[in-house]
């Protein structure tokens, strides 16, 4: 059962981590999604975009703590996690 909490969390952080990146592109980028995505792995962005994108995880994370959801709330840090370690493998590559 605390598994299957702590997975909902992830995934819900995985979830709104795209959607902040999805978000951030459609507001500040001249470009359609897929050019800006090109262009940030050529140009070597990427980890800003996950970065800004993963600022979202706030919301939910906060969220299951009000509501004493604390083992979904593990799950969106711990997307969160994955989503830094991302960020630290596009600037080794």
């Amino acid at each position: 059962m605390i598994k299957q909490h702590i997975f909902i969390g992830f995934l819900t952080g995985i979830a709104s981590n795209i959607g902040g990146v999805f978000l951030y592109i459609l507001i500040f980028s001249t470009m359609g999604i897929d050019e800006t995505l090109d262009d940030a792995i050529t140009n070597g962005y990427i980890g800003k975009i996950i970065a800004l994108g993963a600022i979202l995880n706030f919301l939910p994370f906060f969220l299951f703590l009000r509501k004493k959801e604390i083992y979904r709330a593990r799950g969106v840090l711990f997307a969160s996690i994955i989503a830094a370690i991302a960020i630290f493998v596009s600037k080794i590559l």
